[in-house]
């Protein structure tokens, strides 16, 4: 489980999981804050299950659900700047690496997708 998309998923979940006890500590925002924390380190967790996949197809699955909450991640956390409850340099930090993490896993499932595919037409 040392995969570089791996790495950084388990790093963006600490910085998520740090972020929710900001939110309601600080912020007493409740709402937002448990969506940011479910979303954000579900990537990580579905990362994980992709690692241990029983097939190409349950990698390419489970990389793909992993995707779709980096993009929910970037809703919330879009949701929280443009609300005001955080400030536009602490999103911009964390944002940028939710870009980065939701580039790599689509990449990977659009790579995964074209091996299965070409191996279908061999």
């Amino acid at each position: 489980m040392n995969s570089i998309i791996y790495q950084k998923a388990y790093k963006f979940s600490l910085r998520i999981i740090k972020a929710y006890k900001y939110l309601i500590e600080e912020k007493k925002e409740f709402i937002l804050s448990k969506q940011l924390l479910r979303s954000g380190t579900s990537i990580g967790a579905n990362i994980a299950e992709a690692n241990g996949a029983i097939s190409k197809a349950d990698f390419r699955h489970k990389m793909s659900i992993a995707y779709k909450e980096s993009l929910e991640t970037q809703y919330w956390l879009s949701l929280l700047k443009d609300s005001e409850v955080i400030d536009v340099k602490s999103y911009q930090s964390i944002y940028q690496d939710v870009v980065e993490i939701s580039k790599i896993l689509c990449s990977i499932v659009k790579n995964t997708k074209a091996k299965n595919n070409k191996s279908n037409t061999s």
